[in-house]
C-alpha cells in the first residue's frame, strides 16, 4: 500500500484518510466492530490482552488509556480474525511521538475477501519497544455465506432389487 505520512501528534496519517470530510472518517473506520475480539491475538504485548484494546471507534484515538506496547523487543504480530468478509482499504495507526513509533509493517493477506488479517510491525524508529495506541482499520464488511451441510445418499453398490432391468436373452448362433 503506497502512502504519504508524517508523524506529527503521534500517528501515521495515510493519504486515504485526506479523503473523507473529517466528520465521515469515524463511519469510514469501524471496521473494528467487525473483529472477532474473543479471538484477536496479539503477540509478545507486554501487557496480555492489551492488543485488543487498540481496536476502538475513531472519536478514542486519541485516548492514550488504552494502549499495547512491545515485550521482548520492537516486534508486535497482531492476528485479527473478522465475524465476515473485509475488503481492506486502509489502515491508521497511532503510536507515541517518539522513537517507539512503529516504522514498519507487513501486511499478510489478500485485500479484496479478507476474513483473516494479520499485522506485523517488525520496527519503529529506534527504541527498545513499541508502543501503539491505536489502529483502525477502513472497508467494507459483508456477512460470511456458510454453505449448508446437503444430505446425499450414494449407493458403492447398486441393489439389484432396486432397479426394474428388462430381462434380455442373448441368442447365439453357431455357424456350421
Amino acid at each position: 500500500m503506497s502512502h504519504g505520512h508524517s508523524h506529527g501528534g503521534g500517528g501515521c496519517r495515510c493519504a486515504a484518510e485526506r479523503e473523507e470530510p473529517p466528520e465521515q472518517r469515524g463511519l469510514a473506520y469501524g471496521l473494528y466492530l467487525r473483529i472477532d475480539l474473543e479471538r484477536l491475538q496479539c503477540l509478545n504485548e507486554s501487557r496480555e490482552g492489551s492488543g485488543r484494546g487498540v481496536f476502538k471507534p475513531w472519536e478514542e484515538r486519541t485516548d492514550r488509556s488504552k494502549f499495547v506496547e512491545s515485550d521482548a523487543d520492537e516486534e508486535l504480530l497482531f492476528n485479527i480474525p473478522f465475524t465476515g468478509n473485509v475488503k481492506l482499504k486502509g489502515i491508521i495507526i497511532m503510536g507515541e511521538d517518539d522513537d517507539s513509533h512503529p516504522s514498519e509493517m507487513r501486511l499478510i493477506s489478500r485485500f479484496s475477501n479478507v476474513y483473516h488479517l494479520s499485522i506485523h510491525i517488525s520496527k519503529n524508529f529506534g527504541a527498545d519497544t513499541t508502543k501503539v495506541f491505536y489502529i483502525g482499520l477502513r472497508g467494507e464488511w459483508t456477512e460470511l455465506r456458510r454453505h449448508e451441510v446437503t444430505i446425499c445418499n450414494y449407493e458403492a453398490s447398486a441393489n439389484p432389487a432396486d432397479h426394474k432391468v428388462h430381462q434380455v436373452t442373448p441368442q447365439t448362433h453357431f455357424i456350421s
